[in-house]
């Protein structure tokens, strides 16, 4: 009897290849900086995540077609917010083509002076240690310079092209099963 073995194909197109990558989870990030006349500039970005924590690194992947990365390159650092699930209109606002995205978006400036949108669960700001090759998007490695203040409200996350919210209970699995895992919370010790 031949071995079991799931159902796949090697022949696929890049919408089939969407859906797949849409059966995992993100949260919602818009990655900010500023321009040279001193405008904000951003982009709705959900392939973010942290890299290292010693150095503190993350990564988040712009499209070789975004007019927002060059400038953000140019300028050297980017702010990555952390949207809360209440901002699912800043998201689509930030993630639709149009040059004005902050039109009636509250921001403060950063400690680098870049645009930190209001109500987000939390930011870092970032200064470009590396940009790399990844088809066709770049691979932007960021070192982080400054963390935000980490609100406490539920997240925005993305999920097979539209919006999901976290109603339910959180379930904690056992220790060990954390212990890799670079964006565990729960401190050294368990209670």
């Amino acid at each position: 009897m031949a071995p079991l073995s799931p159902y796949g194909t090697q022949e696929f197109d890049s919408r089939q290849f969407r859906t797949a990558m849409g059966q995992f989870c993100t949260g919602v990030t818009i990655i900010t900086s500023m321009g040279d006349n001193e405008q904000p500039v951003g982009f709705a970005c959900q392939s973010f995540t942290a890299l290292s924590l010693d150095p503190p690194l993350v990564i988040f992947c712009p499209q070789k077609t975004s007019r927002t990365w060059p400038v953000m390159e140019a300028r050297g650092s980017f702010c990555v917010n952390v949207l809360a699930n209440r901002q699912q209109e800043v998201s689509a606002k930030f993630g639709a083509p149009g040059d004005n995205k902050f039109a009636g978006v509250q921001w403060d400036p950063s400690p680098l002076g870049l645009p930190v949108i209001r109500h987000s669960l939390t930011w870092v700001e970032c200064t470009v240690e590396n940009v790399l090759d990844g088809g066709d998007h770049y691979i932007v490695v960021g070192r982080a310079q400054t963390l935000g203040e980490v609100l406490q409200d539920k997240p925005l996350l993305f999920y097979r092209g539209g919006y999901l919210s976290t109603e339910h209970p959180r379930v904690t699995p056992a220790a060990n099963q954390l212990d890799d895992l670079i964006t565990w919370s729960g401190g050294d010790e368990w209670l």
